[in-house]
């Protein structure tokens, strides 16, 4: 009878150890997610009515459109600071249009546009000019600022054209645009992410980017569009906010949204150190967000203190990665 030496069964006991940490990790965030829906199901009763469950995708939505950029950021190894700061400028790039032509259609054009050119000055500071990406965004954080507040004065950008004003508050199906935006962009990214070769390049940059260079992989370019990319959805959620609110704030609107997105990507299980991480992982941690700020509100928790406990939660989450 052959026995299986010691080693042979260390190898196997590691291996079991290793297969459960992984499916710890991806299933983590939706295991958070159940906790949380249960929390909050238990301090309010108005939380689990169906009215309330909209407004939180809703609301959610425009932090969405930037974490799912976000996303892609982290996996190939970088980070975008200026995401919040981009979508002020998109946004009142916008609304200044609209207030110009009169044409909600230009108005989108030009925030979409803001928000290309910002991610593509992005990718070029990082690829081209090899700047670190912390300080390629961080200092797009302070241009884009910088010149909304210069547009507005120091003000707002508001529009008083009902037919922007639809784009967001709109419905389809019962469901507001907003909530169909975030759920088909976050369902085209996880598509490319998981079945296309960009999808693959993003990873194996993310996960080795000399070793890609080696494999005669196009770094530049692809870190060159998932910047782009990234100030895209910045500017997509942008007309978002604009449209619903009709105006946009140069000091406020954005701020630290870029704070809410990165930790989304975190709850979700993207690894900071880039090359692992998934879509819907991130939409789950932007739902966790959004579940845990409408909890507090209802228990009438200080808004004060609730980024106390989002930051616990961040804490939590890396602690929870480490062990993978």
């Amino acid at each position: 009878m052959n026995l299986p030496s010691a080693a042979t069964m260390k190898t196997s006991q590691l291996g079991w150890r290793g297969h459960g940490e992984r499916l710890w990790s991806d299933y983590s965030a939706a295991v958070a997610l159940v906790a949380v829906v249960i929390f909050a199901a238990f301090t309010s009763e108005q939380f689990a009515t169906p009215q309330n469950l909209l407004n939180i995708v809703r609301q959610v939505s425009v932090i969405g459109m930037l974490a799912l950029g976000m996303t892609l950021v982290i996996i190939v190894g970088g980070i975008d600071l200026s995401v919040g700061a981009v979508l002020a400028l998109s946004g009142g790039a916008a609304l200044w249009c609209l207030g110009v032509t009169e044409q909600p259609w230009l108005a989108v054009a030009a925030g979409l546009g803001t928000g290309l050119a910002c991610g593509a000055v992005n990718g070029l500071l990082v690829t081209w000019g090899r700047l670190p990406s912390f300080i390629a965004t961080l200092g797009m954080l302070a241009a884009a600022r910088s010149l909304i507040l210069y547009i507005a004065d120091g003000g707002s950008v508001s529009t008083e054209s009902d037919a922007y004003g639809a784009i967001a508050n709109s419905q389809w199906l019962g469901l507001a645009t907003p909530i169909w935006c975030f759920a088909v962009t976050a369902l085209v990214l996880h598509g490319v992410m998981a079945h296309t070769v960009f999808g693959r390049y993003v990873y194996a940059v993310g996960s080795n980017e000399r070793a890609s260079r080696l494999s005669a992989l196009p770094v530049g370019a692809v870190k060159f569009a998932v910047y782009t990319l990234c100030g895209a959805l910045a500017s997509a959620g942008a007309i978002l906010e604009s449209s619903r609110l009709n105006s946009m704030s140069s000091a406020n609107s954005g701020l630290a949204y870029e704070l809410d997105a990165i930790a989304a990507v975190i709850i979700g299980g993207t690894r900071m150190s880039g090359g692992r991480g998934k879509v819907i992982g991130t939409v789950i941690g932007v739902l966790i967000l959004g579940i845990l700020n409408n909890a507090l509100n209802l228990m009438n928790v200080s808004p004060y203190l609730q980024g106390m406990v989002k930051g616990a939660i961040i804490v939590l989450a890396v602690l929870v990665q480490k062990k993978d």
